[in-house]
C-alpha cells in the first residue's frame, strides 16, 4: 500500500506528520464514558471532541501558513478522508464487571456510537469505514478465563457467550449502519466484518499458514494457550516461588495471537488483505477508495 504509520494525535508534540492520516484510538478505550477503573480515560466522546480540536487546529495553522501543508491534511481531507472505527472494548469490560448485564449494554453502547458519528457527520465526514467486533470468544486471554468449564465452551473449544454477544452486537451494529446510511444520504457507510475474517482465519490457520491459533505467542504457560492473566507480555516476575518471564515466541510469524488480546503482526497482514479484498465489506468498496484517502481512526 506504500502508506505511512498514522501519527497519534497524543503525540502531537514536535513536528509529526498528519499529511496521511491521524490516530485518535489508544489502547482500551471504549465508547462508553471512562470510570474511575477504566483502562483509558480517552473514551469514544472524548477522541470526538480531540477530533474537532485537531481539524480547527489545523485550519488555523494553514490559513496562518502555507508551508505547512507539507505536514497537515487539506481542508479538502476532512471531506473525503476515511474514518475508520473498531469496537471490543465496551463489551470485553462488561462481562468481567457485570456479565448479567452484557446484552443489555450493547444499545446503550451503540446509541452513544451513533451520537459520535453524528457529531463527525456535522463536522464535515462522509466516508465512514465501520469495522464489527472479532470474535471475543476465540482470544488465548478470554478462553483462559472463561472457558474453564467445558459447558461455556463450543464444540471448537470458543467461549460460547462471549462470541453470542459479538454476533449480536455485530447485528445491531450493521442496522445502526444502514439506518444512518439512510439518514444521511451524502455519507457513505461501510460496514466491515471483522467477526468473520478473524474466524475463517482462527479456524482454517493451517490453510492460511499460521501453525498456533490460540496459544499467545508473548505469554507463559505454555501450550496450548501460552498464557496466564498474573504475568504480562514482557513481564518478569515470581510465581509461585519461581522467578520467570512472559517472553515472545521464536517464530511470529507462525502464531496468529501476541499476547492473549491482539494479534500478530503476520494475522494483521491477513486480515489487511482480507478487507482490501472487498469480499467483506457492506456495501462492497474497491480496494483503491480505501488506499487513496487520509484517514482518521477512532477506538
Amino acid at each position: 500500500m506504500n502508506l505511512p504509520l498514522y501519527n497519534a494525535y497524543l503525540e502531537s508534540v514536535g513536528a509529526p506528520n498528519f499529511q496521511s492520516g491521524c490516530n485518535f484510538a489508544t489502547g482500551g478505550s471504549t465508547v462508553l464514558a471512562a470510570k474511575a477503573n477504566s483502562i483509558s480515560p480517552f473514551s469514544f466522546g472524548i477522541q470526538v471532541d480531540q477530533f474537532i480540536r485537531f481539524k480547527a487546529r489545523v485550519l488555523a495553522l494553514l490559513a496562518k501558513d502555507k508551508r505547512l501543508r507539507k505536514f497537515l491534511p487539506t481542508k479538502n481531507s476532512f471531506e473525503q478522508g476515511i474514518y475508520m472505527f473498531d469496537n471490543q472494548n465496551d463489551v470485553d469490560a462488561a462481562f468481567f464487571s457485570k456479565p448479567e448485564d452484557v446484552i443489555a449494554t450493547i444499545s446503550t453502547i451503540l446509541l452513544e456510537f451513533e451520537t459520535g458519528l453524528q457529531i463527525l457527520y456535522n463536522e464535515g465526514a462522509r466516508n465512514f469505514g465501520i469495522h464489527n467486533m472479532g470474535p471475543l470468544g476465540c482470544l488465548p486471554r478470554i478462553i483462559a478465563t472463561f472457558g474453564n468449564d467445558a459447558s461455556k465452551l463450543d464444540d471448537v473449544q470458543f467461549v460460547t457467550s462471549h462470541n453470542q454477544a459479538a454476533m449480536l452486537f455485530n447485528l445491531q451494529l450493521h442496522a445502526l449502519c444502514s439506518k444512518f446510511q439512510g439518514q444521511f444520504p451524502k455519507a457513505k457507510v461501510t460496514y466491515v466484518d471483522i467477526f468473520n475474517i478473524k474466524l475463517n482465519l482462527i479456524s482454517n490457520y493451517f490453510q492460511y499458514g499460521f501453525k498456533q491459533p490460540l496459544a499467545a505467542c508473548c505469554g507463559f504457560g505454555g501450550l496450548p494457550l501460552n498464557f496466564d492473566a498474573r504475568i504480562a507480555c514482557g513481564v518478569t516476575k515470581i510465581l509461585n516461588g519461581t522467578l520467570v518471564t512472559a517472553g515472545p515466541c521464536n517464530n511470529t510469524a507462525e502464531y496468529i495471537n501476541w499476547d492473549g488480546s491482539h494479534y500478530t503482526e503476520a494475522a494483521n497482514q491477513f486480515v489487511s488483505t482480507q478487507i482490501l479484498s472487498g469480499k467483506y465489506l457492506d456495501p462492497p468498496l474497491p480496494a483503491k477508495n480505501f488506499i487513496s484517502h487520509q484517514t482518521a481512526t477512532c477506538n
